[in-house]
Order: structure tokens, then C-alpha cells, then sequence
């Protein structure tokens, strides 16, 4: 038996009780993360992409490289790329997505609001301020699912960050709240964990505003503090490079999605 994606987990989840909205958010979650093959009708042209059109209104994509050729039965071109790179390629074309259509329990035709639906979500960005932390506190009264969310989504950010602690805090002046630490993190992935703390808040159902993100150099006197009260996260670490060039895939710069034609 072929083992369960986390899409299909997911999916799953979301079909056994559709008036559960916590089961739906990480349904959506898991596809804006998850790398996703898109069917395409020719192979790319430079950053350009033509994908194969069901019925005019979706764009295939497959959670496997082997449903993808499962489902066409034949070798075809196809683009990896995360859900959220595909979302936000299909801005402006009223385009939804199918996925794994007619290989995976997971199957389903996301229509071209629920995909609009999920790259504004993406797209929603945090505010920043400055406070200075009175007192650093145990953490108390955060649901479960918010930690399992932190938790899946530090598991991809690897080699981000040596750790990240979460912790209550009081702040000087008044004001108290919970703060995801960042410790040791490389200053051009900042935003990108930013990003990533603010989708579990998101995806969890929790209010904005129910936790704040802070960036701390292993030498602040800070980092004792979170370490002693903190719950702990521990971030992947990248393995040694290797000194070899590496072919870059079209849409593989999040900043140069590819072009449909």
C-alpha cells in the first residue's frame, strides 16, 4: 500500500468533518508548503510555462512525481514548485487548481477563489515595533494546534536559525504576550521565518497579534532567559556544501516566478 503524503493526511482530516475550520486551515496549509508538480504542455521556456488547462479553469498539479505519471501514463513536461509559488503564478488568471485528480484519496478541484483565497492569506504581512522584554515567563495558554504548527513549519526551515524558543513575556511599559525567539538566525532568512511564524498563527485560527517574533544573537543575555523558561524548537541544520554547479529549475528564485504563456 502507498504511503499516506502529508496532503493526503490533510485532505483526509478535512473530508471526515467539513464543519471542522482548524482541519480545513491546515488542509490549505499543507498545500501552500508542500513542492507540487505542475503538468505542463511543453517543456519550459526560460522562466516561461505553459500548463495543461482542465476544462479551461484548472492547472494540474500532483504531490508525486509518480501520480503525475500515474495520471498522464506517459513521460510529459512538468515544474516543481511549492503550492504557494503556484498560487501566486496564477495571480490574475481565474485559474484553480486540480490536485492529483484521479490518482490520490487526495483528490480535489480547488476553483480559482479558494486559490485567490489562499495567496491573499499568503500574502498578509506582519507589522513590526520595538519593545524591550521586562521578564521572561513560561509560556501558558496556547493551544496545541499553534505548537504543532510552529513545530511543522521550523521543520523546513533549515539551516535558518541555530534555535527558537517560545516563551511568555512582559514588556517594559506595559503589555504582555508570547515571543517565538530566534536565535543565531542568518539575517537574509529573517523575514522568511517571520513569514513562517505568522502563517502558524494564521493557519491555527489564533488571532494575529497572539505572538510576536524577536531575532536574538547567541551572545544576548536574552538567550539564557529563553533557554531556562522556553519550550524549545529545534531547527534542521544544513550538511556541508558541495562545491558542484547546480541547475536552477524555472520558478526556483521565489522572487522570479515563472511566466504563464
Amino acid at each position: 500500500m502507498t504511503e499516506a503524503t502529508p496532503l493526503d493526511i490533510a485532505h483526509a482530516a478535512m473530508m471526515a468533518d467539513e464543519s471542522d475550520d482548524a482541519a480545513r486551515l491546515r488542509f490549505y496549509e499543507r498545500m501552500a508548503d508542500v513542492e507540487l508538480f505542475l503538468l505542463l504542455e511543453a517543456e519550459p521556456d526560460a522562466d516561461q510555462v505553459s500548463p495543461v488547462l482542465l476544462e479551461d479553469a484548472y492547472v494540474l498539479v500532483f504531490d508525486r512525481i509518480e501520480r503525475l505519471a500515474s495520471y498522464v501514463g506517459q513521460p510529459a513536461p512538468y515544474v516543481a514548485l511549492s503550492g504557494r509559488a503556484i498560487a501566486g503564478m496564477l495571480d490574475g488568471q481565474p485559474l484553480g487548481m486540480a490536485v492529483n485528480l484521479d490518482v490520490a484519496p487526495s483528490a480535489i478541484l480547488l476553483p480559482d477563489s479558494a486559490v485567490a483565497w489562499l495567496r491573499d492569506t499568503l500574502a498578509h504581512e506582519a507589522g513590526e515595533v520595538e519593545a524591550r522584554i521586562d521578564r521572561v515567563l513560561p509560556p501558558k495558554g496556547l493551544p496545541e494546534t499553534l505548537i504543532a504548527a510552529i513545530d511543522a513549519k521550523l521543520a523546513t526551515a533549515t539551516g535558518m536559525a541555530a534555535g527558537a524558543w517560545l516563551v511568555g513575556v512582559e514588556y517594559t511599559g506595559g503589555g504582555r504576550g508570547h515571543l517565538l525567539g530566534f536565535v543565531g538566525a542568518i539575517p537574509r532568512a529573517q523575514d522568511a521565518l517571520v513569514r513562517a511564524a505568522s502563517e502558524a498563527l494564521t493557519f491555527s485560527g489564533i488571532d494575529a497579534g497572539a505572538m510576536d517574533v524577536g531575532f536574538f544573537a547567541p551572545s544576548d543575555p536574552t538567550v539564557e532567559k529563553l533557554s531556562k523558561v522556553g519550550l524549545r524548537f529545534d531547527l534542521p541544520q544544513m550538511d556541508p556544501l558541495e562545491k558542484t554547479p547546480r541547475m536552477e529549475a524555472p520558478g526556483s528564485d521565489p522572487s522570479k516566478p515563472p511566466i504563464l504563456h
